[in-house]
């Protein structure tokens, strides 16, 4: 089975070869913003790693055009604590950086809390072939697409269900994080508000609040954007899997006439 990216050299953290399957549906050159982010998740969860600290925030910065090439990935300890520690992940192509995340991991903690937890939206039974003029294959393709509600390309709120068909490096299953950070910078494409043919809305970050680990293969976007005359857009997407939510995406736009 083919992978997202597959490692250069010896070296299984620093430097990888982009497929296919990182394109992005505007430019077959440029990266849809998804497997990076998965990417420097996977750099995050591989640098110094703490069994009893678990993931409960990252945001990735969009430096520029993320090139479907060679991409280096490297990660540091910012913030070093007990209890709460900073982590910071940084991908460049070409000599220049790309992309960055933070994260914030925190200490697990067993705490009794009443159970409120909502239901999972359903889980269609059969997968949809997401596909609209101009639009370029890669990415969309490599991901399993089961829509509850509304639709790529056709504005408003939507629900999806997701699953990458490929892991993210050869011979590895994807970790919870990576599986969300995947899929979550999608939200802004599902529910787009505005006409695509007429209008682009570009994220040029993603930050990822979770309040628990995805459990499984499927995560669940619930999405809406939300666009002001004048203003920039932003788009929001409850995150979920089989059992129900497991935190928030969020996505600030940039909103333009093509």
């Amino acid at each position: 089975m083919s992978s997202f990216y597959e490692p250069v050299g010896s070296d299984a953290d620093g430097a990888f070869r982009s497929t296919v399957h990182t394109t992005g549906p505007w430019d077959a050159r440029s990266q849809h913003a998804g497997p990076p982010s998965a990417l420097l998740g996977r750099a995050v969860e591989r640098c110094a790693p703490r069994e009893e600290l678990v993931v409960a925030r990252v945001t990735v910065e969009v430096l520029g055009p993320v090139p479907v090439a060679e991409v280096a990935v490297r990660a540091r300890v910012v913030r070093p604590g007990r209890s709460v520690e900073l982590v910071e992940a940084v991908m460049s192509a070409g000599g220049r950086d790309v992309a960055r995340a933070s994260a914030w991991r925190v200490r697990r903690a067993e705490v009794d809390v009443p159970s409120r937890r909502e239901p999972a939206p359903p889980l269609p039974e059969a997968p949809q072939e997401l596909s609209w003029e101009g639009a370029v294959d890669g990415y969309l393709s490599a991901v399993e697409w089961r829509l509850v509600r509304g639709s790529f390309g056709r504005p408003g709120p939507a629900t999806a269900w997701t699953r990458l068909r490929h892991p993210l490096v050869p011979d590895e299953e994807p970790s919870p994080l990576q599986r969300v950070l995947a899929v979550a910078d999608s939200g802004n494409g599902l529910s787009g508000e505005l006409d695509l043919g007429t209008h682009l809305f570009i994220n040029p970050e993603l930050t990822v609040h979770l309040h628990r680990e995805a459990v499984g293969e499927w995560v669940c976007l619930d999405a809406v954007t939300t666009v002001s005359p004048g203003g920039a857009g932003l788009a929001t997407s409850v995150l979920h899997d089989v059992e129900g939510p497991v935190g928030v995406g969020a996505q600030s736009l940039l909103v333009a006439a093509r």
